[in-house]
């Protein structure tokens, strides 16, 4: 899950895991795979970061077949 600021201010949590696409014009607009859209304050670099952060902490990363490094074992 990542924190995200609602354009009102308020705080919510978001499972990166559904995150379909990230766009901005210029807020920063939060497509999900199951069609639900969230625009919030945070700069889309911002955002991307903690989508990075929240993969590496749940290893999501850490397979060698997802990151393309078939031959690693």
């Amino acid at each position: 899950m990542i924190k995200v600021t609602r354009l009102n201010g308020k705080v919510f949590t978001l499972n990166a895991l559904y995150i379909e696409k990230i766009e901005s014009f210029p807020d920063t607009t939060i497509t999900l795979t199951t069609g639900s859209k969230y625009v919030v304050l945070d700069p889309i670099e911002v955002v991307n970061q903690r989508i990075i952060d929240f993969y590496q902490a749940v290893q999501i990363l850490s397979n060698p077949h997802i990151r393309g490094d078939e031959h690693e074992e």
